[in-house]
């Protein structure tokens, strides 16, 4: 290859490694800073009847359950203590063919007396058919004007509802993102990622609107929705965006709180972000409109957050590769090629002694270059045809 144009390459790599990693982030801040959070106020209810009540959108919580009797029971438990109107909420729990008591056990709590005024229905699928299908056949049968999606084990803070009704208020709103939180973090790098995760989050929002959303808990108009298509990998991310396309807004809602109480080990961890990874770039193949310049800030945030994540493990191995080549030549590469090979030594460090009490920079660091492979994984699972988008649950 000549020479000019393995340099070229190799510094443009370099350039949109840095750009993902610390350029877009500083811009996603700038913006934030720019725009602000809208002030929205909200009249606590106080678990009592209010004369308004009946002004509040009818909300349908559904929450798809596979083999999650571990959380069931706190998952229905926190719904009924959700402040809003018992005749406004819906609650239906879809369990895709579970084989253990998950059915059985939210019907049992569903009639303690501090949950019999949740109006809850507990569905049943004989077969295990992923989430999509499950997904498409239970909102298709939601009659309310909002439809709330939530994960079995994120419990959900107490004004929830009342806050996002009264984002609802707004008409170019089609999407309502919550703050995403984990009780226990399986590590500092996840803690942090996901710190970082909420303030991307709220920066696209001040660009025009959030990519995607987190399963934990977000909500939608049910009239925007359009069935997914079944081998659909990152449900979160396709359904919120397909109704961007549609012209609306998705937007990011730091006071609602989702918590994640279930722990992932570093096994599940990767596996998560393998299926990501693949998602990534399903999402990005059938999503390829929202890249064109007509839609302005979104088409920006996913050509930073969401075409370079997918690239960003190729990037990363061309840079490094080109460095090596030329650093007998060019001092410059010799310094790259030298920084990158501490970084990824570095990076290991953690994951081959776990047990020594590393800095958290450093684990940060382990975090974000194993997500990386994992990425680089999961994309070229989906390229090979390897990844069928069934939803299976990631047990311990």
């Amino acid at each position: 290859m000549n020479q000019t144009i393995l340099i070229l390459i190799t510094l443009m790599s370099a350039f949109l490694v840095i750009y993902h990693h610390l350029g877009y982030p500083l811009i996603m801040r700038a913006m934030l800073r720019r725009n602000k959070q809208p002030d929205v106020q909200i009249t606590p209810r106080s678990y009592e009847t209010r004369n308004d009540d009946h002004t509040l959108p009818k909300i349908t919580i559904v929450i798809p359950a596979y083999n999650e009797q571990q959380w069931i029971a706190e998952k229905i438990r926190n719904l009924a203590v959700l402040d809003y109107p018992a005749d406004r909420l819906k609650v239906i729990i879809a369990c895709d063919g579970c084989s253990d008591h998950t059915a059985e056990i939210a019907r049992q709590t569903a009639n303690e007396p501090e949950c019999q005024e949740l109006n809850i229905t507990v569905q049943e699928f004989i077969n295990n058919r992923g989430k999509v299908a499950v997904l498409n056949q239970v909102v298709e049968s939601v009659d309310s004007e909002l439809v709330a999606l939530s994960d079995v084990s994120a419990l959900i803070s107490v004004d929830a509802l009342l806050i996002a009704a009264k984002r609802f208020n707004d008409p170019q709103i089609g999407v309502l993102n919550s703050h995403y939180r984990l009780l226990t973090p399986g590590s500092v790098g996840e803690a942090n990622y996901w710190n970082y995760q909420s303030k991307i989050k709220a920066g696209e929002a001040a660009m025009g609107s959030t990519l995607g959303a987190h399963g934990a808990l977000y909500l939608f108009r049910r009239s925007l929705f359009h069935p997914l298509e079944a081998d659909t990998i990152n449900d979160d991310f396709i359904l919120p965006m397909k109704i961007v396309a549609q012209g609306y807004r998705a937007e990011y809602e730091p006071r609602i709180a989702a918590l994640e109480l279930e722990q992932a080990d570093s096994s599940m961890d990767q596996q998560r972000r393998r299926r990501i990874a693949a998602g990534n770039i399903q999402q990005l193949l059938r999503l390829k409109q929202l890249l064109l310049p007509q839609h302005g800030g979104v088409a920006f945030a996913f050509v930073s957050g969401k075409a370079l994540r997918v690239l960003m493990p190729f990037l990363m191995l061309i840079c490094l590769i080109g460095s090596l080549l030329l650093a007998p030549d060019h001092w410059l590469f010799f310094i790259m090629a030298g920084g990158q090979l501490l970084a990824y030594l570095l990076a290991a460090w953690p994951l081959c002694f776990p047990k020594l009490n590393c800095h958290r920079y450093l684990r940060t660091l382990s975090y974000l270059v194993s997500g990386h492979a994992a990425g680089l994984i999961g994309t070229l699972r989906y390229l090979l045809r390897l990844d069928k988008g069934r939803w299976k649950r990631v047990d311990a």
